[in-house]
């Protein structure tokens, strides 16, 4: 999800005039993707790159116009795909997150998916995982997952200071004041994302959501960050840090697993993923998963991630890029939904689904009975809301606010005005899709 704005920008610019259709023949689509062909030998990492292989080769046995996966880490395509947009040279098919899908859909470069789908096939995704990546009535990117945000903790640390799990923290106030406590030495109370990026923002919109705030008012499309909410989420983060509740990096250089198993945390922010991620690489590690805490009087809301496939409107054959996708992810067929929830299942990747079919597959296996994915599913994911899709001017604003409080010890009310005067700024000018 991280990514570089000013690379964003100058890339978001080009899109427009510069991709041209590369039609071959021959030539077969490529699909820019983490996951496959997998270089590593993890075999958790190993069973995400067969499921992609098996999606390709399924599509490849029966099409001349082949699919062909080129790997490449996260941070590989966040930095080649604006170049390689912006020289007509992208990829035929990528994964993009709600926060690139304004860059390329503003850029004209993905293909409607609508005309490829059953009607059936549409109001089977959940709306929440399919808004972030629609316009108007055309559909053009189709979310493989789910990705809810929770807190994790550590029942061993908190017995240890008297706290039983029927006494967890039930708002802000709480969970700073317990955070604090456990904060000691080597150990700290509560692990928030402290570096700068795309998902550091999304570890944000939580807290403030809460509040009733926004940075974007999803009704009149205008700036709404210099408000009550959004000031005191703000202040939330600041005052996690000042008071100790919070380090300045995260233990464990950012590894959940390696933390937990040698107690260097009590709370934690990251999402379902991390659910595998523990089970798998600390089998004898107890955890806990409970909704994030709202402010006292508030609401309990969550952020929904996840990656979506997309097809270059101006690829080799946009027409056969979009059936592949479609027949994998947005179709009705009875392979393509089993093969979908097998994605979601706990043994590939272990998140929620984006479908109505894929959930009820995975409910008949009983793949959530694991009390940690019941919990996700029953009490996280119900107040869930999709991941904004903000430029990255926006996304900047936001960012820049939140480090100069969390890190910098500056005023919320300060830095939530100058944010809100930033993004007045842009969108006087902004000619694009709805930010929300």
């Amino acid at each position: 999800m991280a990514g570089s704005a000013a690379v964003t920008t100058a890339a978001g610019a080009a899109l427009l005039s510069s991709c041209g259709n590369r039609s071959s023949a021959d030539k077969p689509l490529s699909f820019w993707n983490f996951y496959s062909p997998a270089p590593q030998e993890d075999p958790n990492l190993v069973a995400q790159s067969d499921w992609f292989a098996t999606a390709i080769d399924r599509w490849n046995s029966a099409n001349t116009r082949q699919v062909a996966p080129v790997y490449m880490t996260g941070d590989q395509m966040n930095q080649r795909m604006p170049v390689a947009f912006a020289s007509g040279d992208g990829p035929d098919i990528f994964l993009i997150s709600p926060g690139d899908y304004l860059r390329y859909a503003n850029g004209g470069v993905l293909q409607d998916l609508t005309p490829y789908m059953e009607q059936e096939a549409i109001d089977d995704y959940f709306p929440q995982a399919l808004a972030t990546r629609r316009s108007g009535d055309g559909i053009y990117g189709l979310p493989m997952e789910q990705e809810p945000l929770a807190l994790f903790y550590d029942p061993e640390l908190l017995e240890a200071v008297g706290i039983a799990e029927g006494d967890l923290p039930s708002d802000w106030e709480q969970l700073l004041e317990l955070a604090t406590e456990l904060s000691a030495g080597s150990q700290t109370g509560l692990v928030l994302d402290v570096d700068p990026g795309y998902y550091q923002n999304f570890t944000f919109y939580p807290w403030l959501w809460q509040t009733g705030g926004d940075v974007i008012d999803p009704d009149s499309q205008k700036p709404a960050f210099d408000a009550e909410g959004p000031r005191a989420a703000l202040d939330l983060f600041g005052r996690a840090i000042a008071e100790g509740a919070t380090p300045r990096t995260r233990p464990a250089n950012g590894d959940i697993v390696g933390a937990f198993t040698s107690q260097y945390a009590a709370f934690w922010e990251t999402g379902v993923w991390d659910v595998q991620n523990l089970q798998l690489n600390a089998p004898d590690k107890t955890f806990g998963v409970l909704p994030l805490p709202p402010p006292a009087g508030g609401e309990q809301v969550t952020a929904l991630g996840g990656w979506a496939w997309c097809v270059n409107a101006r690829g080799t054959d946009p027409d056969a890029a979009a059936r592949f996708v479609v027949s994998v992810l947005g179709s009705m067929d009875e392979e393509s939904i089993a093969h979908h929830a097998a994605w979601n299942s706990p043994t590939i990747k272990g998140n929620m689904p984006s479908r109505a079919s894929t959930d009820a597959v995975l409910d008949a296996e009983d793949a959530f009975a694991d009390e940690h994915y019941r919990i996700f599913r029953e009490d996280i994911l119900p107040t869930g809301r999709a991941e904004p899709r903000f430029p990255p001017v926006v996304y900047k604003a936001v960012s820049d606010a939140l480090q100069a409080v969390q890190l910098a010890g500056a005023d919320p009310g300060e830095e939530a005005r100058r944010a809100q005067q930033s993004l007045e700024g842009y969108l006087e000018t902004y000619r694009g899709g709805s930010l929300i």
